[in-house]
């Protein structure tokens, strides 16, 4: 059994210049990452063939672009996003956003850029 994991000890990276990453969870079946998007960050659209996703905003309010909707998911809520659609998670607001990505399988070379 492994130890505790937190933003604290979990393995980070930055992505889109400057937002945040934390690894939690990192198999081949199950990929968990907590992410921090500062003010006016963005995403670039894109799809995974096999990897479905669900967005678990710890605080602010995230912007998901899903195929043709636009739909805010606040604190304390989620959005379940279906593997092959089209998405991007924007932060529309004036202070950061922090949220869960919880991805089955791993999105390990399964990101098309659209």
């Amino acid at each position: 059994m492994k130890g505790l994991i937190s933003k604290n000890n979990a393995p980070q990276y930055e992505w889109g210049g400057n937002c945040l990453s934390w690894v939690l969870n990192d198999t081949p079946g199950l990929s968990v990452k907590q992410e921090l998007m500062p003010a006016g960050a963005r995403e670039q659209l894109h799809y995974h063939k096999h990897a479905n996703q669900f967005f678990y905003v710890l605080s602010g309010v995230a912007t998901f672009y899903i195929e043709d909707k636009v739909i805010q998911v606040g604190t304390h809520e989620g959005i379940h996003i279906k593997s092959s659609q089209k998405h991007l998670v924007v932060n529309e607001s004036t202070g950061p956003i922090e949220f869960l990505v919880i991805s089955q399988p791993s999105t390990h070379n399964d990101r098309i850029q659209v």
